[in-house]
C-alpha cells in the first residue's frame, strides 16, 4: 500500500518523507487555508520535497474554468496531480486532462461505487472515496472501499483506490485488508500507527532488566 500525507504542513511532510513513509501528498483548499501559505508557493515546496504525486485541487465548478486552473496548477511541477470533484464537469475535465495534458488526475469527493465506476471510465488516475465522512452519516465507509475494489477488479480498471477522509488507524488497517491501493491520512494518524500499549510495556520491562545488568553496550 502507498502512503500519501493529507496535509499542507511543510515540516510534517518533510519529516515523514525523511523516514521513507511518503509516496505522495494530497492537499485541498481547507488544508492550504490551515497552512496559512499561498497555494502556488506551498504546492511548489511540497513538490520539491516528495518524488511522488502531489494532488492540487481546482476550485472552479465549471469545465472551462476547471481547465484553466488545471493548466496553471500543472505548471507548478511535473509531479502535480490535478484534483477535480466528482461532478459531470469534473469528469469532463478529468477526461481532457488525461487525454490532452497527459497528467495524473485525482477525482475526489466520492461517496458511491457508481461514482467510482464513472471516474474510472473517465480515465481517473486515482479515485478518492471519503470513508470518514460516510461514517459521520451512520454509513459504513469501509464498505464502500470493498465495493469499489470489487468493481475495479471485475473489469481490470487501472484507476487506483485512494482511501481518503481517514480519521483513525483502524481506517488504514481496514483499507489495507481490503486492498486499497493508496491511503491518504493526516500526519498524526500515520504516526499513531506505531503505537501499541504492549510495545510500550515490553520496552519498559526490557529497559528495567537491562539496567539491572549494570552493563553498557557502548564502552
Amino acid at each position: 500500500m502507498k502512503f500519501f500525507v493529507d496535509s499542507a504542513d511543510i515540516n510534517e511532510i518533510a519529516h515523514l518523507n525523511d523516514l521513507g513513509l511518503v509516496d505522495g501528498v494530497t492537499t485541498n483548499p481547507s488544508l492550504i487555508l490551515k497552512s496559512g501559505g499561498d497555494v502556488m508557493e506551498v504546492t511548489k515546496r511540497i513538490c520539491g520535497i516528495v518524488d511522488g504525486p502531489v494532488s492540487a485541487e481546482v476550485v472552479a465548478t465549471e469545465y472551462e474554468a476547471m481547465m484553466a486552473e488545471s493548466r496553471t496548477l500543472a505548471g507548478i511541477a511535473d509531479n502535480v496531480c490535478i484534483k477535480v470533484p466528482l461532478t459531470w464537469d469534473g469528469l469532463n475535465a478529468c477526461r481532457t486532462i488525461r487525454t490532452e495534458m497527459n497528467r495524473l488526475v485525482n477525482v475526489t469527493l466520492c461517496f458511491s461505487a457508481n461514482q467510482a465506476l464513472l471516474a474510472a471510465k473517465a480515465g481517473a488516475s486515482f479515485i478518492s472515496p471519503f470513508v470518514g465522512r460516510l461514517d459521520d452519516t451512520g454509513a459504513d465507509g469501509m464498505a464502500l472501499i470493498t465495493e469499489i475494489r470489487s468493481v475495479y477488479d471485475n473489469y481490470a480498471f487501472e484507476t487506483e483506490i485512494l482511501t481518503a477522509s481517514v480519521r483513525t488507524v483502524h481506517h488504514i488497517k481496514g483499507a489495507a485488508l481490503i486492498g486499497s491501493d493508496v491511503v491518504t491520512a493526516p500526519p498524526a494518524v500515520l504516526k499513531a500507527m506505531v503505537n501499541h500499549p504492549l510495545t510500550d510495556k515490553g520496552l519498559r520491562q526490557f529497559l528495567a532488566d537491562w539496567k539491572k545488568t549494570g552493563q553498557d553496550i557502548v564502552r
